[in-house]
C-alpha cells in the first residue's frame, strides 16, 4: 500500500456505495491526495474507473486482493 495515501475500506458494500462513498470521501481531501479503497463488490472494477474519469481524478493501480480489489486513486478535480 502507499505510505503517503489515506485508507477506505469499502469491503461488504455494493453498487452503488463504493463510488458514491469514494466520491464524498475525496471530495474532502486536497487536489493531488492520494486514497487507497479496497471493495468486494465485482462492479467495482468497471465503476471505479469509469468514475475517475468521468470526474477528473486518476486512477493509479488497480489491484486484484483476495475477494475483491484494491484502488489507488489521486484526487483530480474539474
Amino acid at each position: 500500500m502507499t505510505p503517503d495515501a489515506d485508507y477506505y475500506d469499502l469491503r461488504g458494500l455494493n453498487c452503488p456505495l463504493p463510488v458514491l462513498r469514494t466520491r464524498k470521501r475525496l471530495a474532502g481531501m486536497p487536489l493531488g491526495a492520494r486514497l487507497v479503497i479496497e471493495t468486494t463488490d465485482p462492479l467495482a472494477a468497471i465503476d471505479i474507473p469509469a468514475f475517475c474519469n468521468d470526474d477528473g481524478h486518476r486512477l493509479v493501480t488497480i489491484e486484484e486482493v483476495p475477494g475483491g480489489h484494491r484502488f489507488t486513486l489521486e484526487r483530480g478535480g474539474l
